[in-house]
């Protein structure tokens, strides 16, 4: 394969860091044809099935719509891929004894070189990735003895004190602002984004329902059908906006509840 004519692509969720990467690889690599592509594990499921395989993807791992991992379980793919992310250390370390590299947000333009570096080795020295190979990939990766989050420090008007993750019925973002609503009916603004908090919960125990939501087991009152193939979920303490699921998350979402 002649590295000249390299086609890459990025899949993340967050518009500012995709460009930032897509920057910085034009800048290094200038002659690669480079495409941001998608946000979601849906809108990537659907351009990769509509489209020639890229020589080479660039995929954050915690996507507006889930783990980026329920993408590669949908989907086969042998081409190399380069993750970003924001996870936990020692999953990393499991990772790059795979010998596929990994960046950390925010992406610094030397170890974005290396991969790159590493990446075209790749192509000298192989014809291609086996299924069996990426497969291996993506197992190594899965944080299986992962110790996720059990508590949050909040501040009050006067002290900080401790919010067990187990008293959350749900999180919801308006504004950029995210809150934790209790069981108790309680509201914490929590400082962290939707997309970085799934990263840190339980995936048995929470589920982000869309891009404001996550949604507490416990907390499910009703579920109900839908316009379009969607989901409607009922929940208490009652949430003052309407919780959908998208018709391409409800699958993933009722094997979550009948799990």
């Amino acid at each position: 394969m002649n590295n000249q004519n390299i086609h890459a692509v990025i899949i993340e969720d967050e518009i500012p860091a995709s460009r930032l990467l897509h920057s910085i690889l034009k800048r290094l690599r200038p002659h690669w044809h480079i495409e941001i592509i998608a946000q979601s594990i849906g809108e990537a499921k659907e351009w990769l099935l509509s489209h020639d395989t890229p020589q080479l993807i660039f995929l954050d791992i915690q996507l507006s719509d889930g783990n980026s991992f329920e993408l590669l379980n949908q989907i086969e793919l042998a081409c190399p891929i380069i993750f970003t992310t924001a996870y936990d250390q020692y999953a990393i370390q499991a990772f790059s004894v795979n010998s596929v590299d990994y960046l950390l947000k925010p992406i610094d333009e030397n170890k974005l070189n290396t991969a790159l570096v590493k990446f075209e080795k790749t192509l000298e020295n192989h014809s291609g990735i086996s299924p069996e190979y990426f497969q291996n990939i993506i197992e190594s990766i899965q944080p299986h003895n992962k110790k996720y989050r059990t508590r949050f420090l909040i501040s009050t008007s006067t002290a900080f004190k401790t919010l067990e993750v187990k008293d959350i019925a749900y999180f919801y973002t308006i504004n950029k602002i995210t809150t934790a609503v209790t069981f108790a009916k309680k509201e914490h603004i929590i400082d962290q984004p939707l997309s970085k908090l799934m990263e840190q919960l339980d995936p048995d125990q929470f589920f982000q329902a869309n891009r404001q939501t996550i949604i507490n087991i416990q907390s499910i009152d009703k579920i109900e059908p839908y316009f379009n193939g969607k989901i409607s979920i009922k929940v208490q303490p009652s949430h003052s906006e309407q919780i959908l699921i998208s018709k391409e998350k409800a699958s993933q979402f009722k094997r979550w509840v009948n799990y």
